[in-house]
């Protein structure tokens, strides 16, 4: 049964939550604080050059300025990291994702993550000013080096300390996410949850092509499930030395799912067996990680749900119903020849998506050739659809027929 809550209760709650705003002018503040160090930066650098061009700049005092210079650069990244992390953490989300200069660590910031990286760039302060006592020796005293020193040491333990802790924490964050019941998906379409009797195009092994994939959530579960994949695959199970020849820096940057924020697309081309369904799986449950719903479909069954709801009269209403997946994953063209008909509903779904959300296509054949399949309109459509894309291909023997193969060597 559905617990009843409180309306005053609620207000109040949403009342407190609102009081973060308070916090903003803050980390303005903090920006106004950058902005000064960028002053002091530019000043020590005019000082320097003055004096190396003067004559008078000694090697010594050359490294002391260059360590001044690297401090300050030292605290302005420390002022960065909590600006942009504290805001992100504490008062509001910042819309980045998508963006080629989003910071590696703005992606899974949260408060326990961003106090352990305060902590080592206060011990990276720490050290250079420590370092500074130690070029300058002649003109520090043994007590402050005394004290600079078991300063710097407990900087260091107080580092160790929070990362220590932290990690028990952020343990438990995690079970307390994966013990809630996860979210019930929504109703897929009878095309969308098809039966899981295809086998997948795939190369399964231990080489990982990209970088860990994050921990996935209960949303993201549920899209995952929505989706309606044959199988559940994912990049670091993909075996990059099956195919003779692929672009692995392309798959690495796809894997990041940027493409579909960017609504460019993807067009895996090459032999059966080469692992193209298991690397637009594996990029489709990426983009279903990082929030989007995807659909995916062979290019038969996108075309007989095409099919239907032109029958029905509602075509129109059914590629603007897609617009609510930013990712359409549409697999095997090209493995039988289209009708006028068919073709001509394929080309409307691509140039409905062209510019407005993402596919991700696989084909045994380059788009050069899609015209033996699709006749008078594969020219255009492959014009929409390789117009913003990243076309790779994989060239090699079937993953299949070698594993065939090998068992019956054996």
């Amino acid at each position: 049964m559905a617990k009843v809550q409180n309306p005053t209760t609620t207000t109040l709650g949403y009342a407190l939550f609102a009081t973060r705003w308070l916090q903003a002018p803050l980390y303005f503040g903090l920006v106004a604080a950058q902005g000064v160090y960028v002053y002091k930066f530019f000043k020590e650098l005019w000082t320097l050059i003055l004096m190396c061009v003067s004559g008078d700049a000694t090697e010594t005092y050359v490294m002391l300025a260059v360590l001044k210079l690297v401090d300050v650069v030292m605290i302005a990244n420390l002022l960065i990291m909590v600006i942009v992390g504290g805001y992100e953490t504490f008062v509001s989300r910042i819309g980045l994702q998508g963006h080629r200069d989003q910071p590696e660590w703005l992606s899974h910031v949260n408060s326990n993550v961003l106090k352990v990286k305060l902590a080592t760039a206060i011990v990276g302060i720490s050290s250079v000013h420590l370092l500074q006592m130690f070029v300058d020796v002649h003109h520090t005293s043994q007590h402050a080096l005394l004290w600079g020193t078991v300063i710097h040491m407990a900087f260091i333990a107080s580092a160790a300390i929070l990362a220590y802790m932290s990690g028990p924490m952020v343990a438990r964050t995690d079970r307390g996410h994966a013990d809630r019941p996860p979210t019930a998906p929504a109703q897929a379409h009878h095309h969308e949850s098809r039966p899981q009797t295809k086998e997948p195009e795939t190369a399964p092994a231990a080489a990982a092509v990209v970088s860990p994939r994050p921990d996935p959530d209960a949303d993201a579960e549920a899209r995952i499930r929505a989706a309606g994949f044959p199988a559940r695959k994912v990049l670091e199970d993909f075996d990059q030395q099956h195919p003779r020849d692929f672009d692995r820096e392309a798959v690495a940057r796809l894997g990041k799912a940027d493409f579909v924020t960017a609504r460019r697309n993807v067009v895996f081309v090459g032999p059966p067996g080469t692992g193209k369904t298991h690397l637009a799986v594996a990029l489709g449950v990426r983009a279903c990680q990082a929030g989007h719903r995807v659909l995916f479909a062979t290019a038969a069954e996108w075309i007989a749900r095409l099919a239907d709801a032109r029958a029905a009269g509602r075509l129109d209403a059914e590629l603007t119903a897609l617009d609510d997946h930013p990712l359409l994953i549409v697999d095997e063209v090209g493995y039988t020849p289209f009708d006028a008909a068919a073709a001509g509903l394929f080309f409307q779904l691509v140039a409905h998506r062209y510019e407005r959300a993402s596919l991700i296509v696989t084909s045994d054949r380059p788009l050069g050739r899609w015209d033996e399949v699709l006749g008078p309109s594969a020219p255009a459509m492959t014009d929409r659809l390789a117009h913003h894309a990243e076309i790779v291909r994989l060239d090699g023997d079937s993953y299949r027929t070698r594993r065939a193969t090998s068992a019956w060597a054996d």
